[in-house]
């Protein structure tokens, strides 16, 4: 069982195993000292200032001139302390899942390519390990079983010199070396998830729903067909009466939709969209080295969610046989090319720790290559839709809509039961639609695992909602974006799960946005002026959430006499240049840009002595408030870098923590230059006052250097560092703590302060408060919008599609660093270009499962696939100077795809509803 109590803790205790947690390295810069192989980032271009901000990335510079290093950069001998030879791993996966697994045929190895040792289901048996809940299943499929799915483990090889391991992994890709024995064809596996989602709103605008997942809570049907699929029905018998209620108004709308009058116009559509690879640039990879003698397990990992990983090592081995059970797990984190949620809750840890503890006393590196990285990573879903909606002829309006979503997890759980979810809660998209009705179910098949990944199951509903509503604007001759400004869910209107968005809603402005821009205006000219290409513009707008209910973050702020500033937070950089936004952040607030900032940091925090117990997703109200008791207590401690809460979360802690810097420490010590006495009004003025140019101004007093400031502020012995936990459940919990002779509250839950130059003192809060667990069923309550317009070109006689101008605006809230933003942006174009168009992954044994695939045979968005030079991007303004900054690296790949697809219908009179749209398939419609 998992343990009751989790502390974090530098070296804290977990499944009995003292952990510790701490980032391995940055950028190599020559003016910031590492220390303890632990070296901080040093922001470029210091003196070279807009507003307090340096210009540039925090790791810019290291990046370009390659300095920058990446987990698959370390070999033992870069490891202070460690052996410097290094060994090497293995995994081998087998390519069949039809077929008895039979072991492996070793004897066609050469003799110098054999390894030292092998890790089979049966190793795993015999040491005592155990699979960490999330990842349920068998490490290794035994031998004499069918594998579960393709990819599934069967060995772990461990060589002691590398060119046995090159030569084995080569024998493996190009032969026969798994053997298989009698056919048994697949296994079947329970559903991941079965859910239905219906909501019936009050018979007048603002009244209360009559039905909704908000009031009634998730449904689920208790009984399933002989084939495993569930029965949606309500069925006439006493159990699952809470599902048959719900299931009663869903049944209700689609009989609706089924017979229609003749003031209704319903679609009915069926969409599939394909299973595809994250693709980022660094295949996975970790670098461990079990000491015997000293018990000790030093483990380099790369991924999205550095607490998970390790709390998942150190169950994996809490049970395990005493001579490979450690006493302490040394867990280092490096920098990792890319993500795309491809490394969120990855196994991949799971068996570099297997790696270095079956070849005690040598450092072993377990690394993929492209091959073995599109047969064993993780996959987005690929998904079979059917849609009906319903409008109103004479208005426009929706009136009802109803999906029906299969989704194909492939062989383990993952995440498939929370992408089923957020795919189905965002099936309405933009539209306020009174009556909905949507069922999901998440299964188990044979392919390679699906889990997280960008867009995270709205990019496949939101493509089938987008063409649908274009189709409909065509049946109902009305302009595709006069159609979407009448169906708007406007500010405080209820999404499908009966909630309101809490945030600013920007949809309108994006669409007026897009109407006025030369692409959609100009687009009746530019397909009349088509010479030998067919010429078709599209628009979509798409909305996404951002979080997941259970969202925390981890920051730490120190100001030295001097001013300069140092920053500490446990959010991951994975090319989304979280350093950078953290930094943006603190700036505005401490005057100025800071010296150094450290990222992926789990272990600068002991003082908080954070505590954690239960699931932050599923407890009840009653745990949560007995829990809270404990003034260490917080529903999670540290959460995955992922569902683009880098900027909203990842900076939220250091930024509160800066607050508390400034207000007492730079505020008090302002005062005192200026010689404004207590009692005097303008004490209370620190929201008034606002840096320039690295100095504080308050109007009618001289200005203050930021550095002046920050050393009074040591001399008056003030708050001249903060460390903070912030956690979100669709709000933030807040917290008030004793500072400045007041109880001082704050949008955190957890603080320990540092005055002048001495240590970090945590303080008791006198008050907290936390989102309650009922906001874990009310959907998502954070989202960002976004539209594209798109003009394409098509040739006939090739079926080749160049996309020849594209426009995309949206919003995000504070712009923390305009360049990111238009990064991701531009990062999001290109990955729907490539979903809509390019890639693609068969499911079963053609597909990637195999071993087979690479890049020869998988193919991304290219230079030569986009409008380089013809890409716009537009972020609106936030409505306030006080918006939080937004998630948006996901919604900005969304309305792309949809936005392509109705592109091509304008230019060739024919709708695709399956992706991806190949030239091949061009060709087979156009004349």
């Amino acid at each position: 069982m998992q343990p009751s109590r989790r502390e974090f803790l530098k070296w804290g205790t977990v499944s009995g195993i003292l952990l510790s947690m701490t980032p391995l390295t940055g950028a190599q810069t020559t003016d910031f000292p590492a220390t303890d192989f632990n070296e901080l980032e040093t922001l470029p271009g210091r003196g070279v200032r807009s507003r307090g901000a340096a210009r540039g990335r925090v790791d810019g510079r290291a990046k370009v001139t390659g300095a920058k290093l990446y987990v698959s950069d370390f070999r033992a001998a870069d490891m202070p302390g460690w052996p410097p030879e290094t060994s090497h791993a293995l995994l081998v996966r087998a390519p069949d899942a039809t077929h008895v697994y039979q072991g492996l045929d070793l004897a066609a190895l050469e003799p110098g390519a054999q390894p030292s040792v092998i890790v089979t289901a049966e190793t795993i048996a015999k040491a005592g390990l155990r699979v960490p809940p999330f990842y349920a299943g068998d490490l290794f499929c035994p031998a004499g079983q069918t594998p579960l799915y393709l990819g599934q483990p069967v060995a772990l090889l461990l060589f002691e010199r590398f060119d046995a391991y090159d030569r084995a992994r080569a024998a493996f890709r190009n032969g026969d070396l798994v053997r298989f024995g009698a056919e048994t064809g697949p296994l079947e596996g329970p559903n991941y998830a079965a859910l239905r989602f219906t909501r019936i709103a009050g018979l007048t605008p603002g009244a209360p729903d009559i039905y909704s997942p908000l009031q009634e809570g998730w449904i689920s049907p208790g009984f399933q067909e002989s084939s495993g699929r569930p029965v949606w029905k309500p069925l006439p018998v006493a159990e699952g009466g809470t599902y048959a209620r719900g299931a009663t108004y869903g049944e209700e709308i689609r009989a609706a939709l089924a017979a229609p009058g003749p003031d209704l116009v319903v679609l009915d559509r069926a969409f599939e969209t394909q299973s595809i690879d994250p693709m980022f640039l660094e295949p996975e990879c970790g670098l461990a080295w079990f000491e015997p003698g000293a018990k000790t397990l030093d483990i380099v990992m790369g991924v999205q969610s550095p607490f998970e990983a390790a709390e998942a090592v150190a169950f994996l081995l809490g049970e395990a046989r005493a001579d490979i059970r450690p006493a302490r797990i040394e867990a280092r984190f490096a920098y990792i090319g890319g993500g795309f949620g491809g490394r969120d809750h990855t196994p991949f840890p799971l068996y570099s720790a297997l790696a270095a503890l079956f070849l005690p006393g040598r450092p072993v590196r377990l690394a993929h290559d492209r091959f073995q990285q599109f047969q064993g990573g993780v996959k987005r879903h690929a998904f079979e839709m059917r849609s009906q909606i319903a409008f109103d002829r004479a208005s426009g309006r929706m009136v009802a809509f109803a999906g029906d979503h299969v989704l194909d997890g492939g062989g383990l759980a993952n995440y498939s039961p929370s992408v089923a979810v957020v795919g189905a809660t965002a099936a309405i998209g933009i539209y306020d639609i009174p009556r909905v009705d949507v069922t999901t179910l998440a299964t188990h098949t044979r392919g390679v695992t699906a889990g997280s990944m960008r867009g995270y199951g709205t990019l496949q509903t939101l493509t089938a909602l987008e063409t649908l509503v274009d189709e409909a604007a065509t049946e109902l001759k009305i302009d595709p974006i006069e159609l979407r400004r009448r169906n708007l869910l406007k500010t405080g209107g209820r999404t499908m799960t009966g909630n309101p968005w809490t945030v600013s809603v920007r949809t309108p402005e994006i669409l007026d946005k897009l109407a006025a821009h030369p692409i959609w205006r100009e687009r009746a000219a530019r397909k009349a002026a088509g010479q030998g290409v067919l010429v078709g513009t599209g628009v979509a707008c798409c909305t996404k959430d951002y979080g997941t209910g259970a969202d925390c973050s981890l920051g730490r702020i120190e100001l030295a006499p001097d001013g300069a500033i140092s920053i500490h937070a446990d959010a991951v950089e994975m090319g989304n240049g979280i350093g950078t936004s953290i930094a943006r952040r603190v700036a505005a607030i401490l005057g100025r840009t800071s010296d150094a900032v450290s990222v992926a940091r789990i272990d600068m925090f002991d003082e908080l002595g954070l505590v954690t117990t239960g699931d932050p997703y599923s407890m009840t109200q009653a745990e949560q408030d007995a829990a809270a008791k404990n003034p260490r207590w917080v529903p999670e401690i540290s959460s995955a870098t992922s569902a683009s809460i880098g900027a909203h979360v990842g900076t939220q802690a250091a930024a509160q923590a800066a607050r508390i810097v400034f207000r007492f420490g730079l505020w008090p010590a302002a005062l005192a230059l200026w010689g404004i006495a207590p009692g005097d009004p303008r004490e209370f003025l620190f929201e008034e006052a606002f840096w320039q140019d690295s100095e504080l101004i308050l109007s009618g007093l001289p200005p203050l250097a930021q550095a002046d400031v920050a050393a009074k502020a040591h001399e008056q012995g003030g708050v001249t560092g903060a460390m903070a936990h912030a956690f979100s459940r669709w709000a933030w919990a807040q917290a008030a703590f004793p500072l400045g002779g007041m109880d001082w509250a704050a949008d955190i839950d957890a603080l320990a302060i540092r005055r002048g130059a001495g240590g970090f003192t945590v303080l008791d809060r006198s008050f907290v408060f936390f989102p309650p667990t009922d906001y874990n069923r009310i959907g998502t309550s954070f989202t960002s919008s976004c539209g594209t317009a798109v003009r394409v070109e098509i040739t006939p006689s090739t079926g080749a599609i160049r996309i020849a101008n594209a426009y995309s605006v949206f919003e995000c809230g504070e712009v923390l660093v305009p360049e990111l933003v238009e990064g991701q942006a531009q990062g999001g174009f290109a990955m729907g270009v490539g979903y809509a168009l390019l890639e693609t992954l068969p499911p079963f044994e053609d597909g990637p499962g195999n071993g087979r695939w690479n890049l020869g045979d998988y193919v991304v968005a290219r230079a030569s696939d986009l409008p380089l030079h013809q890409l716009q991007i537009e972020v609106l303004p936030p409505v306030s100077p006080k918006e939080p900054p937004k998630g948006m690296a996901e919604v900005v790949m969304i309305p792309v795809v949809p936005a392509l697809l109705n592109a091509i219908f304008d230019a060739t009179g024919h709708r695709f509803r399956s992706l991806p749209v190949t030239p091949a398939m061009l060709k087979e419609v156009l004349p």
